[in-house]
């Protein structure tokens, strides 16, 4: 079966009245067929095919289909003499801001005011040509140039990764410095990209070389960065350059949208993704994995740089000599703010609540931050509260002891706070079948309890004891105790060798027998009666 025809359209032609008109392949096929083979005239074919006598004469005698393209004549643009100085006032804007650049309806104008008549250009084809300039400059690509990094240079930037700490699940990050010329890269989890995660991260790293690089590239991460200044200057956050003055190093920041200009992080973000964090972690304390980080990077080492051939742990101990020691006294690393409380005892921070006293309500506070960690001081900067420090879709941080000392002042107010409400439906109804003062007294010993261990173990303590039909508070403390003090068993008595063997003690009952049966002449021995 012969294969279709195929119905490409390739070649032009004019048909009558010099319009043009497109021939498929076929088409010129059958002109040359009708010719060739059957040896028609010019005018035989145009009355077979119907095409026109320019498109017969045109392809019954041609032999050479090679297709040879001709450059498009550009037409010529009216704006061609103006475009340099065009160019000129977009080039200049650069370097203005951007509120005092020119709009296409400036340029349109100005340029009306300097060539007046002479300017026959439409202000829709000026638009038009500086939105395409615009867009011209936006995308230019001066390409990359190749950087060479010496050792104890280091490259600083964040990865995302989801990991599981004591059951709960994070979206969060993970820092990695890398170290370009011996290819070592080191990681550690955060639960967010702020500066205290920034700076805690590279400090942990620092502690843990027991070394500081002499220079590290970072991206423009806000946590670093206020503002990007002309050329190049930046200006940093008061955190980050006091972090930078006490370590000592230098920074550099890539160009804006130039992520190749720190290549070496961006790689080994991704090689320690897939190498340190699949599958998703999960562990009970993110600092001890930290540090289980750190030694899979040390076992990392070991293997042959990808382009040298030399082992990296040999080319690390170069990146090392390029260092400098750490400063004698570590850096804290932490954010102090001031702060209301509300009229719950709550102040906000990042988004989130954190329960400090009932006594501090509308009152100013200090919340100092860590990466890990919030502690609420007072206006002189002792300790009323501390919290874990919440991320992502985490909302509030509550302690209750203050408030239950409270609350054991005003029993009353318990039905309506939301502590009572997120009781177990057993200790509701304990609470509400108190008297007055028995739910004071309750209330005390929830407290005492809770500041011992915490609020799940005491809800529990109540839970157990009102279940085996006990609601004294006595009982209720007992099971308290027995679950939160370990038993310990009592050792054995080892007695030792000097101790006398002591024989039986037997009782005479001889003396009793003969006073019964009443013989008179019986002697009586004394001492066995004393005995028995």
């Amino acid at each position: 079966m012969p294969a279709p025809q195929q119905s490409t359209t390739l070649l032009v032609s004019k048909a009558k009245g010099g319009n043009e008109r497109m021939l498929r392949m076929e088409q010129v096929k059958d002109i040359k067929y009708l010719r060739e083979r059957k040896g028609l005239s010019y005018r035989a074919i145009i009355k077979e095919t119907g095409h026109a006598f320019e498109t017969v004469k045109k392809y019954a005698d041609q032999d050479d289909f090679n297709i040879e393209p001709k450059p498009r004549k550009r037409r010529k643009s009216k704006l061609e003499p103006y475009l340099e100085i065009i160019k000129a006032w977009l080039e200049q804007d650069l370097q203005t801001p951007r509120k005092q650049r020119h709009t296409a309806q400036r340029i349109y104008d100005r340029l009306k005011e300097i060539f007046g008549e002479k300017f026959a250009v439409s202000d829709r084809a000026v638009r038009s040509k500086v939105a395409n300039l615009r867009k011209e400059m936006n995308n230019k690509n001066d390409g990359y140039l190749p950087l060479e990094h010496p050792p104890g240079e280091a490259q600083a930037d964040f990865g995302e990764a989801v990991f599981v700490e004591n059951g709960k699940r994070y979206q969060g990050h993970y820092l990695t410095l890398s170290f370009p010329y011996s290819n070592v890269g080191y990681t550690q989890l955060t639960k967010g990209e702020n500066q205290e995660c920034l700076l805690t991260g590279l400090k942990d790293i620092f502690e843990y070389l027991q070394l500081v690089p002499d220079t590290i590239w970072f991206d423009n991460l806000s946590p670093a960065v206020k503002k990007i200044k002309k050329y190049g200057m930046r200006d940093k956050t008061q955190g980050f350059a006091r972090f930078e003055l006490h370590y000592g190093f230098k920074s550099n920041f890539c160009n804006p949208a130039s992520g190749h200009e720190k290549g070496s992080v961006e790689n080994k973000i991704g090689y320690h993704r897939r190498n340190f964090l699949v599958p998703v972690p999960q562990f009970g304390d993110m600092k001890a994995y930290n540090k289980e980080l750190f030694k899979k990077a040390d076992q990392d080492m070991k293997r042959l740089h990808y382009q040298k051939k030399i082992l990296i742990s040999e080319l690390f101990q170069q990146d090392k000599k390029a260092m400098h020691q750490l400063p004698k006294r570590a850096l804290e690393v932490f954010k102090l703010e001031k702060a209301r409380v509300d009229h719950y005892g709550k102040v906000a921070f990042d988004s989130h609540l954190y329960s400090t006293s009932p006594n501090y309500a509308g009152k100013q506070v200090w919340i100092k931050a860590t990466a890990d960690q919030l502690f609420v001081l007072d206006e002189g900067y002792r300790q009323i509260q501390d919290h874990p420090r919440l991320y992502g879709k985490q909302k509030e941080s509550m302690k209750w002891i203050p408030y239950l000392e409270l609350m054991s002042k005003r029993p009353t107010a318990l039905k309506y706070t939301s502590f009572f409400q997120k009781l177990p439906q057993t200790l509701q109804n304990y609470f509400e079948s108190c008297q007055y003062q028995e739910k004071k007294a309750a209330l005390t010993l929830l407290t005492r309890m809770i500041a011992h261990s915490d609020i799940t173990t005491a809800q529990q303590a109540f839970e157990m004891t009102i279940k085996r039909g006990l609601t004294d508070l006595d009982s209720i403390w007992t099971t308290y105790y027995q679950m939160t003090v370990p038993v310990r068993p009592l050792p054995d008595i080892m007695l030792g060798n000097h101790i006398p063997e002591i024989k039986p003690y037997e009782i005479d009952t001889t003396s009793y027998d003969t006073l019964m049966k009443g013989d008179t002449h019986a002697v009586i021995n004394p001492k066995a009666l004393q005995n028995t």
